[in-house]
């Protein structure tokens, strides 16, 4: 009756393993292998005792005898020895064995679901942090936000890291194949933020949690004060919904502060590889201090260089890239290269932009005063 009953209680055991921790798990191995240590010490100092051999054949003949090897060069002789024997295969090689296998069992079981659902602690360093998810498509934005690291030779092993409740299935296959693993917790949460290695990541990413509602900001600014008590708001970037918000990001000393812009996860990838550049893109989204337009102007071969030149020292803008004749856009090409286009697209002051007449005047200005200078040289 009491071998049925430990069977039942070792089943139940092996079916809720992953609702165990590591430490009852740790405690159990530990429990069941001092057990066998001490069976092994007993049964190898009675071959000893009983069957006169030295304690090297005594250990030798134990643990051939538990692990079920059986070579048959030593057997005990005496009936003694032989009780203690049969003793030894029923309680230790049977049981305790079945019982430190499914021990093992049990953490393997238990591991597989913590990494499933989230509650692993990777202990991870100099990784990307990602806190937070987006409230809409937040598998396709991962996807896509993920992917532009990998492309980033530099970033192309890190690994990547997910801070958030909104996988509490698991991280899709399409995420995790990109190499991201889940960390299931709240962000504003002190003990989630360590078990996420907050602390020793190299990028730390806070997204808005819905980029649509003001009161995202809030939770954020709650994120981003638990970064600073850390000494870590140096390596984060934070998705700031309001502007009137954003200096109080600011002045928690955060790296960057960007608008949540869903449709381009590449400008945190940029403020992440080239810090600043984050800004100017957000400009030429939002027009709030410069934009990129696009002028009609003819050029007939004129090098690049001197075309930005004219632009630049008339104090119009900057010139971004050209439309050929054809209508093809070319962006940023070589100084040197000679420009046959019909428009040029230059980043301009949005509260002093130029019209039509100023940037044609300013380039024939320009390529007539090299055109004097020459003839001056030339005499």
């Amino acid at each position: 009756m009491s071998k049925f009953t430990r069977f039942i209680r070792h089943q139940r055991r092996v079916r809720h393993a992953v609702y165990q921790t590591d430490k009852t798990i740790k405690r159990a191995v530990l429990r069941t292998a001092s057990v066998m240590l001490v069976l092994i010490a007993t049964h190898s100092s009675l071959m000893v005792y009983l069957e006169g051999m030295t304690l090297w054949l005594g250990i030798w003949l134990t643990l051939t005898t538990l692990t079920t090897v059986g070579f048959g060069d030593l057997s005990p002789t005496t009936p003694m020895g032989q009780a203690a024997t049969i003793g030894l295969m029923y309680l230790c090689g049977i049981t305790l064995m079945t019982f430190l296998i499914s021990d093992y069992v049990d953490f393997r079981i238990a591991r597989r679901e913590k990494i499933r659902t989230g509650h692993w602690n990777w202990n991870m360093e100099e990784h990307i942090l990602i806190i937070n998810s987006p409230k809409y498509n937040r598998e396709n934005y991962f996807i896509r936000l993920i992917t532009q690291i990998r492309e980033n030779k530099d970033y192309a092993d890190i690994p990547v890291q997910l801070l958030n409740i909104d996988f509490a299935d698991g991280l899709p296959d399409c995420i995790r194949e990109l190499g991201a693993v889940h960390v299931h917790g709240t962000p504003s949460n002190p003990a989630d933020l360590k078990r996420a290695g907050a602390h020793r990541a190299k990028h730390i990413v806070v997204l808005a949690r819905n980029e649509y509602a003001s009161d995202s900001d809030s939770f954020t600014f709650d994120v981003a004060h638990r970064l600073n008590e850390l000494h870590v708001c140096h390596k984060a970037m934070i998705e700031c919904v309001m502007d009137e918000n954003r200096q109080r990001m600011k002045d928690l000393g955060v790296k960057s502060v960007l608008r949540p812009i869903r449709s381009y996860p590449e400008i945190v990838v940029r403020s992440m590889d080239a810090p600043g550049s984050e800004v100017i893109i957000e400009d030429m989204f939002t027009r709030a201090n410069d934009h990129p337009h696009r002028y009609p102007v003819w050029l007939e071969g004129e090098p690049w260089a001197d075309v930005v030149n004219a632009l630049i020292q008339a104090n119009l803008g900057t010139a971004l890239g050209y439309v050929t004749k054809e209508g093809d856009v070319i962006a940023h090409p070589n100084g040197d290269e000679h420009v046959h286009a019909q428009s040029l697209i230059i980043l301009v002051k949005t509260e002093l932009q130029p019209e039509e007449k100023s940037v044609t005047e300013a380039l024939t200005n320009y390529f007539q005063k090299q055109i004097s200078d020459s003839r001056a040289h030339s005499k």
